[in-house]
């Protein structure tokens, strides 16, 4: 686990509960089952609400791995909308230096 990684644990255990809470705005919290380790990860997120879903925006995304758990053809997830765990599907789409992870409501 490098530098990043180990802040971003700390940072997210501090504003996981506050994103649960919807008192950041944007913020919310997430979750999906690892590709790779097949456990359930939660963390804080800017979801910006979109149709039948919406769009997280990963910043500094090459120093980051969640987001590729959603290549491909994607993955199941949740959202927290409203107080309330939203099922859904989430797909990666890197563009240049860009990622985004867009997310439908099923």
């Amino acid at each position: 686990m490098n530098l990043l990684q180990r802040a971003a644990r700390l940072v997210n255990t501090v504003v996981s509960p506050l994103a649960r809470s919807g008192r950041l705005g944007p913020m919310t919290e997430i979750g999906y089952v690892g590709r790779r380790s097949g456990r359930e990860v939660r963390l804080p997120v800017a979801f910006l609400p979109e149709g039948d879903g919406g769009v997280i925006r990963v910043e500094l995304p090459d120093r980051k791995t969640w987001w590729r758990n959603f290549t491909g053809e994607g993955a199941p997830l949740w959202v927290r909308v409203a107080g309330a765990d939203r099922p859904g599907h989430g797909v990666a789409v890197r563009d240049g230096r860009q990622v985004r992870v867009d997310v439908r409501f099923g």
